[in-house]
């Protein structure tokens, strides 16, 4: 369990803490193979870890006997199962997956082949593009498809040409762990999963298991630049320490176990910064997530004034289940396939927690802090659903000093953060 990090408020007068943006850091890894026939060599990563592609490249063509694909290269891809038969198993399996969802059949079996090689961890398999940003574009789909695939940091390529032209591209993955690391990887990801799904209540709707999964995983993990695989979910399901994808790639595979569609989404923050995030269903309309932003450990910039001290929450709800238009606000899609709109607002937090106002009302606001204290809460925020009401909230509560009505006590201090890009502003109580 995170423990919570406390901060110093001015006595007597409201506070403001800060936000931050996001940082993220990340280690670009170029694995290569020693080439051993007529070949050119390409070493690739992920776009999500490289700011720049750098290729190391030597020369040579095949002689003109060897034009085609050699039979022991074919054999090379029915030992993995790259037949006919096998392919075409493959394709129904993906199934559902947003990103394979986005390409047309060429890719699609483009798409098979690569599956079936990282999956197997095999090396030099030649697949069916000799296209190089074909080969790009559906690595990229795949892995946003597939958090499990964790043990990936890139890709390797070598191709074979003719006269300059491309008559072949043999496929690696750049594998970061054996076999024996790999299962016993999974076998700690799986525990992880089980004991979150502990608190999963049988009677769970779609949205109540998302809030369940990004709560359980911002409680249980914490920022960290440092995180040993920090890429992938095994830096959460085994260190408990991540960045951002680390954040979204496990979320992603936890929605997913749990019967909700969600997809990992890559891009920048309004900073500039590399980020990723994820796009999910709930009852059938798609919403971005954020649980990295959504942890307030990360987020949340201590205040320097020497007082009493006052608990953060642990969690921000403001990146749970929003639109395109909000996470726009802060966040750029930079995505190798495109996404949709996401407007509806039916499963975002503030609306299904009833603390959405679409107009400022003392009687509203009064009930909704009788509520949180009913319930225990040591903070409450409100969203607004338009700027004019943010400021009819801001003016009512901290201008004119209303928010002292509604708390009990009679208490003469009040800690609130504001999030004026969000709409949202949050009272400690």
């Amino acid at each position: 369990m995170k423990k919570r990090i406390s901060i110093l408020l001015f006595q007597g007068l409201i506070c403001t803490l800060l936000l931050n943006g996001c940082n993220t850091y990340v280690e670009e890894k170029n694995e290569q193979v020693t080439p051993e026939f007529h070949e050119e060599e390409t070493a690739q990563t992920p776009e999500s870890e490289q700011d720049t592609t750098e290729f190391n490249i030597t020369e040579y063509d095949i002689e003109d006997d060897a034009e085609g694909i050699p039979d022991e290269d074919v054999e090379k891809r029915n030992q993995i199962g790259l037949n006919e038969e096998g392919i075409s198993r493959i394709i129904s399996g993906q199934t559902g997956l947003y990103s394979f969802g986005r390409l047309n059949e060429k890719e699609k079996f483009l798409y098979a082949e690569l599956v079936t090689i990282l999956e197997q961890r095999a090396h030099g398999i030649v697949v069916s593009s000799v296209l190089e940003e074909e080969i790009d574009k559906v690595f990229q789909c795949v892995m946003n498809d597939h958090p499990e695939i964790f043990y990936v940091s890139g890709y390797t390529y070598t191709k074979y040409t003719l006269d300059a032209e491309v008559q072949r591209i043999a496929f690696s993955g750049s594998y970061t762990m054996d076999e024996d690391q790999v299962l016993e990887a999974k076998k700690q990801i799986d525990a992880y999963t089980s004991q979150c799904f502990l608190g999963i209540s049988p009677d769970a709707g779609e949205y109540e298991k998302v809030k369940y999964i990004y709560e359980y995983l911002i409680d249980h993990t914490e920022y960290d630049l440092s995180a040993l695989e920090n890429q992938n979910m095994v830096s959460v399901c085994m260190y408990q320490k991540s960045v951002c994808q680390g954040y979204a790639k496990t979320m992603q595979y936890l929605l997913n176990k749990a019967g909700i569609r969600a997809t990992l989404v890559i891009g920048q923050v309004n900073t500039g910064e590399g980020h990723a995030w994820n796009l999910v269903w709930v009852d059938g309309e798609p919403y971005y997530v954020d649980a990295t932003w959504g942890d307030a450990f990360y987020r949340f910039e201590p205040s320097n004034y020497d007082a009493s001290e006052q608990e953060l929450p642990l969690i921000n709800y403001d990146y749970l289940c929003v639109t395109t238009d909000a996470i726009s606000r802060t966040h750029i899609v930079d995505h190798v396939v495109e996404l949709p709109i996401c407007n509806s607002i039916a499963a975002n937090y503030y609306v299904r927690e009833g603390t959405y106002l679409t107009y400022y009302d003392d009687q509203i606001v009064s009930l909704l802090f009788q509520k949180a204290y009913q319930e225990g809460k040591n903070y409450l925020t409100f969203k607004a659903s338009s700027q004019e009401v943010y400021t009819a909230v801001t003016q009512n509560l901290i201008d004119e000093q209303k928010i002292f009505e509604f708390l009990s006590n009679e208490t003469k201090t009040v800690a609130y953060t504001t999030n004026e890009e969000y709409l949202t502003i949050s009272f400690w109580l």
